[in-house]
């Protein structure tokens, strides 16, 4: 690397070192904008499908009330959860885009995947065949958007706003939510419900984002940390100097370039094979890996069968259930619903994320979701007619109710965007050395996807009473209560906090026995740190002395003493 730049440095030092303020440029903000629009790839996705498939137009064309009660379920349930099956097999198959050609390209194909599959579906000509086609494939790229995005986001993010530069893209899942809450709404009140604009014109809002994206990536630099994985360390150094905003021999750059290399020839050097099953090895094998897998994984777990995923998802249905009476009322609510979620995913990544950390943000979101999942399960329990009586109408006091109800739905959203939503991303993106980050990721992502599917395939049927083989609308938000107290349990006891931590350093977390590192870790983590940089002063006060007196006695030389 030119200009000397291989000198050892301290990679845990790294992060108390000030940061210049070009860092925070807008090439950076415009690379994060552009990456984090990969979000919007899910939200308009569960924002769309439910009302989409509602319109009468779109039932017709499919002849969905040619099929019988259990068979619409099965329909519904499946066009629904197509997307996530498809994303399935994207999430695992972004692993292999990432490293292979590189976060950019990844971006690329990923976009032409999303687009062709939506295209197919547009396209269906009445066949349930070509939908479920046509989803399954937008669902193969939609499956690598939370692989590529957060990793390039948290690749090039410095430590002090990577929660916010992460939370971003969080951000984006809800505005794309949003816009499909409200674009549904318009077309059911705007076009009509007699022609096939009613459901094109909304799904179109995909090809939209997909375009751009893969319009934005042409104006974007590749990551430094993959350019140093396949052995690019001059490009690496002027990719990160582009994205600091800085020279390319400036002290900041040339630290944080190396600190990248030393921690990456690191992990080479412990290494358990030069191939991919060498990698799959050191995930499964290296305890603080393993350690790291387990929290990715049960976070996704706990995560999506907590509920509020498929409430975005069956929002209209839900607020159906709860009293909401006519097509265009729900749509509205829905569209309100997003919103609120919007304004908690900003909340979180403006000012707690990296302001209170992302433990104490991950439980507060919990608390929320569990407080709303319990008033809303013993509503449904005092008054289960709402799940079993279509033409029920509520009462005065029981009406009132319904609206704490509806309330409380809002609350479970805020609470899911600040909490569940936001962590499953930014955790998993963050806590993986760099040699496995993107096979870790995708194994994270694909479980996010197979629990997703589970749990939006699952839902309509569990909605069902109990005569027709569900556990009826009560048992199922009594469910999703227990998992989500189950999951604030679990965070306090084994999630470690993160925020403040450049990548490099994530290694003192885990340093550990398991069961400690969750209530334990960081501060450990802090006396490593501490204790590391005090040495370091140490010896840099050592060297400036003993320079000092070097010249000093050239001095004493020059004046013939």
């Amino acid at each position: 690397m030119a200009g000397g730049v291989k000198k050892p440095v301290n990679i845990f030092k790294l992060k108390n070192l000030g940061e210049p303020k070009n860092v925070f440029n807008w090439r950076l903000w415009f690379a994060v904008i552009s990456f984090s629009l990969l979000g919007a790839a899910r939200g308009v996705d569960e924002g769309l499908i439910s009302g989409a498939f509602n319109s009468k137009d779109f039932q017709n064309y499919i002849n969905y009330e040619s099929y019988s009660l259990i068979e619409q379920t099965n329909i519904k349930a499946n066009v629904s959860a197509m997307v996530q099956i498809g994303s399935v097999g994207g999430a695992l198959f972004a692993f292999l885009v990432c490293d292979r050609i590189g976060r950019i390209w990844a971006t690329r194909q990923l976009c032409l995947l999303w687009i062709l599959g939506i295209a197919i579906f547009m396209g269906n000509g009445g066949s349930l065949g070509a939908v479920y086609a046509g989803r399954f494939i937008a669902g193969l790229g939609v499956g690598q958007t939370p692989v590529v995005g957060p990793i390039y986001i948290a690749e090039i993010a410095p430590a002090s706003v990577r929660g916010l530069c992460t939370c971003i893209f969080t951000g984006f899942v809800y505005l794309g939510i949003v816009l499909a809450y409200f674009t549904n709404y318009g077309a059911q009140v705007n076009i009509g419900d007699t022609t096939h604009a009613r459901w094109l014109v909304p799904t179109s809002l995909h090809i939209m984002f997909a375009g751009v994206t893969f319009i934005l990536t042409f104006f974007q630099y590749e990551s430094p940390r993959f350019l140093v994985k396949k052995g690019k360390n001059e490009k690496a150094l002027e990719n990160m100097a582009r994205i600091r905003h800085l020279p390319a021999d400036d002290p900041y750059v040339v630290r944080e370039v190396n600190a990248i290399r030393d921690a990456y020839e690191e992990e080479l050097e412990a290494t358990m094979g030069s191939n991919w099953f060498g990698i799959v090895k050191e995930i499964f094998l290296v305890p603080s890996n393993a350690y790291r897998l387990y929290l990715s994984v049960m976070v996704q777990f706990l995560s999506q069968w907590s509920g509020a995923g498929s409430i975005t998802l069956y929002a209209p249905d839900f607020f159906e259930l709860l009293g909401v009476t006519g097509q265009n009322e729900s749509l509205l609510i829905s569209g309100v619903f997003g919103i609120v979620k919007l304004i908690a995913a900003i909340c979180c990544a403006l000012f707690l994320v990296d302001v209170i950390g992302r433990k104490r943000a991950l439980l507060i979101g919990i608390t929320c979701q569990a407080i709303s999942m319990v008033y809303v399960a013993g509503f449904l329990t005092a008054v289960p007619e709402l799940g079993s009586q279509d033409s029920y109408h509520l009462p005065g006091p029981e009406l009132k109710a319904s609206r704490g109800a509806i309330a409380m739905i809002y609350l479970s959203g805020f609470g899911w965007a600040l909490g569940w939503n936001s962590m499953q991303y930014l955790l998993t993106s963050e806590l993986f050395p760099l040699r496995i980050r993107a096979l870790a990721t995708s194994i994270a992502m694909t479980l996010h996807f197979a629990n997703q599917y589970g749990n939006s395939r699952a839902v309509p049927n569990m909605l069902l009473a109990v005569s027709d083989g569900g556990i009826s609308a009560q048992g199922t938000f009594w469910c999703f209560a227990a998992i989500t107290v189950v999951g604030g349990l679990w965070v306090w006891f084994f999630v470690p906090e993160t925020g403040g931590r450049d990548l490099e350093s994530m290694n003192r977390l885990f340093e550990l026995p398991w069961h400690q590192i969750g209530r334990y870790g960081n501060a450990d983590a802090e006396r490593m740190d501490a204790a590391i940089n005090e040495k370091e002063g140490f010896a840099e006060g050592h060297a400036e002395h003993a320079d000092r007196a070097s010249e000093m006695r050239e001095k004493k030389g020059d004046a013939g003493v």
